[in-house]
């Protein structure tokens, strides 16, 4: 189903979907097919922590065809802020009656996008195929390719026949939890260089602990190293992805071979940009914390570490 083993590990491929697909070919793809036709479906995936809800930017402006697809709705248990974190994993019982109301099936290729740096859109990419559906696709640069393209945007929602609700199966070995972690941090300061490495993706000032907006104490999971996803993207002006070399590169200099790779963030949300990032390069096999940071302060004996 779009994985395969590799040192007992799982390591998302391409064997499925393409990780990535341009703006040419999904508008080539649309010309085609339409996007309500059963072999593909688009979805818009956008969040904020402020400002206008996703339902309202959906209204605003969304590519032609594409349905409305919430991150808090659609793929987050709604549970009171605490144990789990900010985003905590939709279950996939939940999930699969979303996919219905959306008329998607195992057969269809589903793309999805979002309107800033592709994180929000990475976090349904990841779920679909944590659920087993490796049809899934990212848009290259979101909403802000479609336009820079020329091309228009609609206001009016599409209807689409639902499906019939199928049973998903979660892959567990892809994710982590709090008390994985915690071996981690006790163990952080004698661990060899085959240790597991965690990856915090969130800004560096949000890191180092200098701010921060959303959470009740800042800083970062001890042992944590920070790599902020936005280093993908070609710039903050163009926020379609690099080349898969030029994302190796950076990689490279983690020293991340042979190692259990760990990504992170806030809530499980952005690290999920990371997870695209090491599927594009072939690196090695990565999971995710879904709680994240969120997660780690939600007991307020949990150690943090702030750096200068």
């Amino acid at each position: 189903m779009g994985s395969r083993k590799l040192d007992g590990a799982i390591v998302l491929n391409n064997t499925e979907a393409q990780t990535l697909i341009d703006v040419p070919s999904l508008q080539s793809r649309l010309a085609r097919e339409g996007a309500l036709g059963k072999g593909l479906r688009l979805l818009d995936l956008r969040w904020s922590p402020s400002g206008m809800s996703a339902q309202q930017r959906y209204d605003a402006g969304h590519i032609p065809g594409a349905l409305l697809l919430e991150l808090d709705r659609d793929l987050s248990d709604a549970q009171p802020r605490g144990p789990g974190g900010r985003h905590p994993m939709v279950s996939p019982e939940a999930l699969s009656q979303t996919l219905a109301r959306l008329g998607i099936d195992e057969e269809t290729h589903v793309v999805i996008y979002d309107d800033g740096s592709g994180a929000i859109a990475a976090r349904g990419w990841f779920q679909l195929r944590l659920h087993g559906h490796a049809r899934v696709s990212l848009l290259d640069g979101g909403l802000a390719a479609w336009t820079a393209a020329g091309l228009a945007l609609e206001t009016v929602a599409p209807s689409v026949r639902p499906t019939a609700p199928r049973a998903l199966v979660r892959d567990s070995s892809l994710l982590v939890d709090r008390a994985f972690i915690a071996d981690f941090v006790s163990n952080r300061h004698q661990a060899p260089s085959s240790a597991p490495i965690l990856l915090d993706a969130r800004a560096p000032e949000r890191y180092r602990g200098e701010v921060e907006p959303l959470d009740p104490v800042a800083g970062h999971i001890p042992g944590a190293v920070n790599l902020p996803f936005a280093r993908f993207l070609r710039s903050a002006a163009d926020p379609r992805w690099k080349p898969a070399g030029e994302i190796r590169e950076i990689l490279d200099g983690l020293g991340l071979r042979g190692r259990d790779v760990i990504a992170s963030c806030g809530s499980g949300v952005t690290a999920c940009h990371l997870l695209v990032a090491l599927t594009l390069a072939n690196a090695p096999p990565a999971r995710l914390y879904a709680g994240s940071y969120s997660d780690w302060v939600s007991t307020p004996d949990a150690p943090v570490e702030r750096t200068a």
